[in-house]
């Protein structure tokens, strides 16, 4: 995958993950925040902070959350960004993790 391919395929995702999270948001104990492409969920009870962004260089969306980094690669199968240690994609692995984060099952995307 070139670059400008990666750059189209994370932005189309996090922006897809962004829009699900905005609408998730009115029901769970987050907000949603973004700069200059990073996507950032910051958690008031108990307090964190997730951040979500593209790295080109390795052509991986990271996620950093619950103190582990998370790194996706494009599936052409999924046709998604996918965590290769449990199969889940974006959007996924985020609700999960936002889940684990507030203790209980709130979060769908």
């Amino acid at each position: 995958m070139d670059d400008q391919l990666f750059r189209d395929r994370a932005d189309a995702s996090i922006n897809a993950l962004k829009k699900a999270l905005y609408t998730a948001e009115e029901s769970a104990g987050f907000e949603v925040e973004e700069q200059h492409g990073v996507l950032n969920l910051v958690f008031d009870e108990p307090p964190a902070k997730f951040v979500i962004t593209p790295n080109a260089p390795v052509k991986q969306i990271w996620i950093s959350a619950l103190s582990t980094s998370f790194k996706l690669d494009w599936s052409e199968a999924a046709n998604d960004f996918v965590l290769a240690k449990t199969g889940e994609n974006l959007k996924k692995l985020v609700a999960r993790l936002a889940n684990e984060q507030l203790g209980e099952e709130v979060v769908v995307l």
